[in-house]
């Protein structure tokens, strides 16, 4: 009697085992085996978040059954993030050896701040993801013509260069890309984003996309605070239609040594196609690489009649000014607060 009983339950626990083992083995998704597949295993995931991703791409059958032969391993904490070629259908321990040792595919993730110029963006990817400088800087500064069939805005850039055409953002670049198609990741991020900006009222007052850029690359180096980008294109798009000489530092500074940050009345007048002080009008190129919220404010500044303004605030705040006496008194308060 009581042998019957223990055989039955000997019975039930190896069903149970059984119906288990064959839980754990049942694929999460049907995929076809061996067909190759990129997946990124992001930083700090559990090893049961990389389960989860290693079985939703097909590279693994069942993800609870990798974490348990993760545990059984002792392969917890080893595994580590970066971004893998595998096949889909591996056999877990293949998995679990090849996520020990590390990524085959090295990516560099590459921060490019709003206002940069071509050549410290150049410098900023050679410094960060090996790309050769030289190469890209001669791209970015006379390398327009090589991508003009594509985005044909660049046609007749000023010094064939892509200045104000290469959108500040976090790129993420893979070991081995060349120049060539960095500088085509940055043109194909401007795309898309100016895409959605309004360029209405920027075309009812005849200007173009170009012009556009030229003042949203002058706002990012004339003003330290987005908020006031409207203001300052509104002086801008004022004087131009005065018409009045722009006369702003920005433009002057654009070609003076690297690192001068203040002008001399004997800088204003450097004969450079750049030097509004001189010249009417817009310069002839931008003078850096605007983001999202400069390109914006260009293309439509705020309604005011300011035709001045000046750093009057420590934190970059500027005062605005209709006239020139409010300018003036303007001009002592920056007195006032940084002592000059």
């Amino acid at each position: 009697m009581f042998g019957a009983i223990a055989l039955l339950l000997i019975v039930a626990v190896l069903v149970a085992a059984a119906i288990g083992w064959s839980m754990l083995n049942r694929p999460d998704v049907e995929v076809a085996t061996g067909v190759p597949v990129e997946v990124e295993i992001a930083s700090g995931s559990s090893t049961a978040a990389i389960a989860e991703t290693l079985a939703s791409a097909g590279v693994v059958e069942n993800a609870l059954m990798f974490r348990l032969q993760s545990r059984l391993t002792e392969s917890d904490g080893l595994l580590r993030a970066g971004v893998y070629t595998f096949s889909t259908g591996m056999p877990y321990n293949l998995v679990l050896e090849k996520l020990k040792i590390g990524p085959d595919i090295v990516y560099y993730d590459v921060p490019i701040p709003e206002g940069f110029t071509a050549r410290q963006i150049a410098e900023r990817f050679a410094a960060r993801a090996q790309i050769p400088e030289a190469e890209l800087v001669a791209l970015v500064t006379s390398g327009a013509g090589t991508f003009v069939a594509d985005h044909p805005y660049l046609e007749n850039a000023y010094g064939d260069s892509l200045e104000g055409f290469l959108f500040p953002a976090t790129y993420r670049v893979k070991e081995g890309t060349s120049a060539h198609d960095v500088v085509e990741m940055m043109l194909d991020k401007f795309d898309s984003v100016i895409a959605d900006v309004d360029m209405s009222y920027a075309k009812s007052k005849n200007l173009d996309l170009r012009d556009v850029v030229i003042i949203a690359s002058i706002l990012e180096r004339e003003s330290k605070i987005q908020k006031e980008f409207p203001l300052v294109s509104s002086v801008i798009y004022n004087r131009l239609a005065k018409p009045m000489r722009l006369q702003l530092c920005a433009t002057v500074l654009y070609k003076m040594p690297e690192g001068t940050t203040k002008l001399t009345n004997a800088d204003t007048k450097i004969d450079s196609p750049y030097n509004t002080y001189i010249h009417d009008g817009l310069p002839v190129g931008p003078i850096s690489n605007p983001g999202l919220a400069a390109l914006e404010a260009a293309a439509a500044p705020a309604k005011t009649k300011y035709y001045y303004y000046v750093l009057t605030g420590k934190d970059g705040s500027q005062t605005f000014a209709s006239t020139y006496d409010e300018f003036l008194r303007a001009k002592q308060v920056y007195q006032d607060v940084f002592g000059e």
